[in-house]
């Protein structure tokens, strides 16, 4: 049975995990401004500095693969519409580099400036965690839930949530900080060349 977890909870993974799916979700309100939104999830792997170490430690729709194939975006999907998962980020913690302390999972909305958009429009975002019992284990078993319930009303970027070493172990930390700028203002947070 899932763990659900409230902003700012951290709880361990399960020892031994080795593969996970982080899967994002959301739905957007029905006044909208008409214009189709499009939330694009991405990870940042960074070290202990709190900024990647080269820009292709920002894995998105753009950069699909982290360094040895320990993260994988699965795809962007441009509407957000049906049940389920919008987008998925895909982990092996075996192949995550030494150096790598945090892994920032966050969400932002593609133009939403001149879409005026922002997360005020947007309910029911979740983010959750599955425990996969291999490589080519694409489902998993879901460990944790994190239901961001928050009204952001000028918002237009997210970190959803941090995967972060402690004492050799895997950690969660239902974070849940909105942002102004949108993408390109956690690029430059991270230290992404933009």
């Amino acid at each position: 049975m899932a763990v659900n977890l409230s902003k700012g909870q951290k709880v361990s993974l399960s020892k031994g995990m080795s593969y996970a799916l982080v899967g994002l979700g959301w739905d957007t309100n029905r006044y909208d401004g008409g214009a189709d939104f499009d939330l694009d999830a991405s990870a940042f792997m960074l070290g202990a500095n709190g900024r990647v170490r080269k820009d292709s430690d920002f894995i998105f729709y753009g950069n699909t693969t982290g360094e040895n194939g320990c993260i994988q975006h699965t795809g962007d999907n441009r509407t957000g519409e049906g049940e389920g998962d919008d987008e998925q980020i895909l982990i092996d913690f075996s192949k995550v580099p030494a150096d790598v302390e945090r892994i920032a999972i966050t969400v932002t909305i593609y133009e939403a400036e001149e879409r005026r958009q922002n997360f005020g429009q947007v309910s029911n975002a979740y983010v959750r965690l599955t425990r996969r019992s291999s490589e080519s284990d694409l489902t998993g078993t879901e460990e944790l839930r994190y239901d961001l319930g928050e009204d952001y009303s000028i918002e237009t970027a997210m970190v959803v949530c941090e995967l972060y070493r402690h004492d050799g172990n895997w950690k969660f930390n239902a974070v849940g900080a909105g942002y102004q700028g949108g993408l390109y203002a956690l690029c430059k947070a991270y230290g992404v060349n933009v």
